[in-house]
């Protein structure tokens, strides 16, 4: 199924001429469980940096990278906190970032929240902070601006009892960054085990924000 999905990127680069010959020449698909296993079908092509186009039994399937791997990873989040803990990795070379003091402040206040949330920071000095670690999941993920994200929804919510009634959306924030970003290339194998994830995970079809993850194109 692999070696036809790869087959099938390789054909849609040929000319028109060498498309229609091989299409000829292909065997059709009739195997149901390839229906019922992998409902989104087998990768294509990358359009753009931004989305996959996969071929399923029904037709085409355009996929949002970012947003599927986001509702993905907000999924992967919630379930941790749900069961072990959302688990940290130690950054190989901490980061500082300056902030302001109340922002400061709010970190010394609320360290549990961290904790919880897979992050260790430290308060180097009045306006000061070290990052030590992220959360697993995220643990190529912008360090700073993750930090600064995770404040920002913290003086919105103004207390960490406020805040963890809102714990999802925090979560929320968090997998934003975790996501696949535009223009990254991904190979033929990145793109299929994209689709084998949005079709395990729980209300993938959209988004954490509403946006549709994919659209089936008949």
């Amino acid at each position: 199924e692999r070696r036809e999905a790869y087959r099938a990127s390789r054909e849609w680069q040929a000319p028109p001429a060498v498309q229609s010959a091989v299409a000829a020449a292909r065997p059709q698909v009739t195997a149901e469980v390839s229906a019922e296993e992998h409902p989104l079908g087998f990768a294509i092509a990358q359009l753009h940096g931004v989305y996959v186009l996969a071929q399923n039994r029904q037709g085409l399937v355009l996929v949002d990278m970012h947003a599927a791997h986001e509702r993905i990873t907000y999924e992967a989040f919630k379930r941790a906190r749900e069961g072990e803990g959302i688990k940290s990795q130690p950054l190989l070379v901490p980061v500082s970032v300056a902030v302001s003091q109340r922002e400061a402040d709010l970190v010394e206040q609320h360290d549990d929240l961290f904790a919880e949330l897979g992050m260790e920071v430290d308060r180097l000095g009045d306006q000061s902070l070290v990052v030590r670690a992220l959360p697993a999941l995220l643990r190529q993920a912008d360090a700073e601006r993750l930090l600064r994200d995770v404040l920002a929804d913290l003086v919105v919510h103004g207390s960490s009892r406020r805040i963890l009634e809102q714990i999802n959306e925090v979560l929320g924030t968090m997998a934003c960054h975790g996501s696949v970003r535009a223009n990254r290339r991904l190979g033929i194998e990145e793109m299929n085990a994209l689709l084998r994830d949005i079709e395990r995970t729980e209300r993938s079809g959209q988004c954490n924000h509403g946006r549709p993850t994919w659209t089936q194109l008949d």
